[in-house]
Parts: structure tokens; C-alpha cells; sequence
């Protein structure tokens, strides 16, 4: 069920009044019943695959333990990610070569009947994969021991907020916590409620409303030319990291309502310096997973810089095939790993190999944000060859500048309420974003007096009631991948 549906609404006031209600020995049972009951509203086969992964892994991790030499541990540490792997190159590949076969039947370069299998990627099923991966990984480094209790393991690995698009947990801190008995408290319920707010201000407020222009254009860019793309493009920019963090921040929220706390996914990564920078405050759970288990494993920096430069390539290659299998997010990653690359000799390094910045500069943001936004031309494109039509008329007609903003104007057919009420929501963002960088604006917000505290929490409902599309339960982006 998605986030932003009725039926979740009811799902969580009830899953939470019986959660407080249930004897403190057995809640982990019923949040493990809730959590499949959750994804399999979705599909009911869902829920059979997210069994086999737990089974699968739990049964390795223990294998892992009891191996007596390193042939025997590694055996059983492919056992597991050689499977998933597979399983997800079969969802991830499936679609595009069954499309390609059958465009070459109808072409007549094949003599078959076109196929009509349709493989279609299971909510989720990139996060918990990651999440079991990097379990095993974890037990076979010795960072963590195998869980025992398979209860315990396969809450771990279905915990309802983080299933569907993450964050993705870590054994060590995730583990302990669904362990623990927790009682009720207000602090932790209240602060929940207020990010799930914020969090479906930005998915319902912000993403949903950007994604009806952004949409609009994107699919179908040769009607357009000019500065029409270039506020089409930050428009997504916008979306995604609303769409996306909003997820984070609900997931998060939700969690918290059940005494859990999930690691922070985003921190305000539209302030970075630098696109390293970028990448340790956009969507930290994957990137942090990717630095643990593709990047380090590669070799990290330790085998000088060629290989640290290859390494970082090849790490951020396989982030933009892990979004699709379209050769759109496949040059979105390597432009990312060009980037950092480039960086490496821009900037000095660290002791640890990366590049830094010392000195910071107010005009390293803006350059920052335009190259990302350029990026995210490739990764929003239907095709790399509506990427290249939309990055090389960027600039059309620039040069009678009042022609080039008249275009734009009429192309978007906004009306001046739309507009105003898009640059009053991404400022609210903006706001809330620069104050982030310093404090926790919830913790914020709720030491001022209560007209003040009060009027804020109404003001963002009323926004959310007032300006989101009723009726209409949206996917989040990061579903499909």
C-alpha cells in the first residue's frame, strides 16, 4: 500500500493502537504480521519472495558463523548474493529484453510468435535485497554476528516504513532496536507525526504538483525549446528530492511512532559545495551501501589514484544501471563518476583519499546545482536521445532574451495562482532546508510558544488539504527502481 493512500491512514492508526496494546514480549510479532500484511496488499506473491530472501539469508549468516575456513565462508556468502543478484538482473533486464525481441518479431528479423510475458519489478525489492546483502556481508567481515532469532532476522528484513524505498538499515543499530521492548512515548509519537507531516508536504505539496509541468515537457520535449527546459529541469530537481526525501521523512516518522529510529537519508544536499558532497547528503543509506559494498571491495583509493579514479567509475556506473537498465541511467552514473573524478585532482585530498574542500565559496553552490540539474536531464529523459534534443536547445533563441522568456511563459500555460502557489512551496522548502543546516527544525519549532507552534502545524495541514490532488494516491519515483 502507498504512503500517500487512505488505506494506509487506517492501516497505521490501527497497527499503532494495537501495536501499544499487544504485551511488550510480543510486538515484535505483530509488527512482523503488520509488515507482511502491508506489502502484500500490494501483490500477494510479494510476500513470498521477501520469505525466500529471509530464509535464504538467515540460513547463509548462520552457515557463515559455522564455516571453519574462508573457502567455506566465502561459498556461503556467494550462496546468497549470487541468487539475489541474479533475481534482480532477471526483474531489472526482463522487461527491456522481452521489448527488444519483440520489436525485432515485428520487424520480421525473427520468425516467432511475439512474446507477451510481462516481468514486472516487485515493489521494494532493490532495498531489502541491498538490506540482506549487506547483512551477510556484514557477518562475513565480522562486523556483525549472525541473528539467531529468525523472528528478530525477518523483521529486520520486512520492517514496513523502510521496505518499500529504504532507508536501507544496517544490522548493527537496526537489529538492537527491534530487540529492545519499548513502551510508550510521547516525545517519540509527536515528533513522528510532525516529520510524517513535513514529509507528506513535500511528496503531496511539492513533488505532485512539480510532476504535472515536469511531465507535461519531459514527455514530450520536441514540442518544446528554450528556458521552458531549464525551468522544467529544476522543477525536477525539486520533485525528486521532495518525491524521494518526502518518502524518507515518512518512513522515518512512522518508524519513530513505534519507538524505532531509522537512520537520516537526506541532509540537505541541494547546500553542497561539491557533487562528493552531494553524495553524503542525497539519499545516504544507498551511497553509503554502494561505499561499503562495490567501492571499498573494488579497492577504494589504496591502490593509487588510477585504480581510486576506475574505482569511483565503475562504483557510480553500477549505481545508474541499479535505477534501470535504460542507457539514460547508465550516463547519468558515469557522469557522476566523471565528476567526482575530476574532483580528485580539483581538490586536494583527505587522509582517507577523497577530495575535500577547505575553503568553501558562495558561488560553489550555484555551479554545484547547474551540474546537477544537468544530470538530471539524462536521469528524467524517456531516452538518451530526448536528453541530447533537450540539452542542445537549452539556449535556443537566448539571444532576444525577451522571445526567449515569452516562449517559455506560453509554453508552461500556468496561471499566475499555480505559479505563486509552486514559489511559495519551494520556498517554504528552501526555508526549512537552510535552517536545517544548523539545527533540527522540528526540535526547533517546538520550543516556540504554543500561538506560534500551533499556527505552524495548521498552517502546513491546511497546505496539504488545500493544494495537494485529492483522490489520487501517487507512486513515489524510487518504487520502480
Amino acid at each position: 500500500m502507498l504512503f500517500n493512500s487512505l488505506t494506509f491512514a487506517v492501516f497505521l492508526f490501527a497497527a499503532f493502537i494495537l501495536y501499544h496494546l499487544v504485551p511488550a514480549k510480543y510486538r515484535f510479532i505483530f509488527l512482523l504480521a503488520a509488515s507482511y500484511v502491508f506489502y502484500m496488499n500490494l501483490h500477494v506473491a510479494y510476500g513470498l519472495l521477501l520469505l525466500f530472501t529471509t530464509i535464504l539469508t538467515y540460513a547463509l549468516a548462520l552457515g557463515l558463523e559455522k564455516a571453519k575456513d574462508r573457502s567455506a565462508k566465502r561459498r556461503c556468502l556467494l550462496g546468497g548474493i549470487l541468487p539475489l543478484v541474479g533475481i534482480l538482473l532477471v526483474f531489472k533486464l526482463g522487461a527491456p529484453v522481452i521489448d527488444r525481441l519483440n520489436a525485432l518479431i515485428d520487424a520480421g528479423r525473427l520468425s516467432m510468435q511475439p512474446l507477451t510475458v510481462r516481468i514486472l519489478l516487485p515493489a521494494g525489492v532493490s532495498f531489502y535485497f541491498f538490506q540482506s546483502m549487506g547483512y551477510l556481508i556484514d557477518v562475513y567481515r565480522g562486523k556483525c554476528k549472525a541473528e539467531r532469532h529468525f523472528g528478530y532476522y525477518a523483521l529486520f528484513v520486512s520492517f514496513f516504513p523502510q521496505l518499500l524505498a529504504g532507508p536501507i538499515g544496517r544490522a548493527d543499530s537496526l537489529l538492537p532496536q527491534l530487540k529492545k521492548e519499548r513502551c510508550f512515548h510521547y516525545k517519540n509519537v509527536t515528533y513522528g507525526l510532525k516529520l510524517m507531516a513535513w514529509g507528506y508536504f513535500k511528496k503531496l505539496v511539492i513533488a505532485d504538483v512539480f510532476a504535472t509541468v515536469v511531465n507535461k515537457v519531459y514527455d514530450n520535449p520536441y514540442s518544446y525549446v528554450g528556458l521552458v527546459f531549464i525551468i522544467t529541469t529544476v522543477m525536477f530537481a525539486i520533485e525528486i528530492y521532495c518525491d524521494f526525501s518526502g518518502y524518507s521523512d515518512i518512513a522515518i516518522g512512522c518508524a519513530r511512532l513505534f519507538g524505532i529510529e531509522l537512520m537520516t537519508n537526506f541532509k540537505t544536499p541541494y547546500f553542497s559545495f561539491s557533487i562528493r558532497e552531494f553524495w553524503s547528503r542525497w539519499h545516504i543509506s544507498l551511497s553509503t551501501w554502494f561505499r561499503d559494498y562495490v567501492y571499498i571491495p573494488l579497492g577504494g583509493n589504496r591502490k593509487g589514484r588510477l585504480q581510486h579514479c576506475l574505482n569511483l567509475f565503475l562504483t557510480f556506473l553500477v549505481s545508474g544501471f541499479w535505477h534501470g537498465s535504460s542507457l539514460t541511467y547508465i550516463v547519468w552514473g558515469g557522469i557522476h563518476g566523471v565528476l567526482q573524478i575530476l574532483e580528485t585532482f580539483l581538490y586536494p585530498k583527505t587522509k582517507g583519499g577523497g577530495a575535500v574542500i577547505r575553503k568553501k565559496h558562495w558561488w560553489q553552490l550555484p555551479i554545484t546545482f547547474s551540474l546537477l540539474c544537468l544530470t538530471w536531464i539524462f536521469f528524467r529523459a524517456n531516452t538518451i536521445q530526448d536528453a541530447f534534443w533537450i540539452l542542445s536547445r537549452l539556449f535556443w533563441d537566448i539571444g532576444r532574451p525577451f522571445n526567449y522568456l515569452k516562449t517559455a511563459v506560453i509554453c508552461l500555460d500556468m496561471s499566475y495562482l499555480s505559479m505563486f502557489g509552486m514559489a511559495l512551496s519551494a520556498a517554504a522548502l528552501f526555508v526549512w532546508d537552510l535552517l536545517s543546516l544548523k539545527q533540527d527544525v522540528i526540535e526547533l519549532v517546538s520550543r516556540q510558544n504554543c500561538l506560534v507552534r500551533w499556527g505552524l502545524y495548521v498552517l502546513l495541514l491546511v497546505a496539504i488539504a488545500l493544494f495537494s490532488y485529492k483522490g489520487i494516491a501517487t507512486e513515489f519515483i524510487y518504487f520502480k527502481f
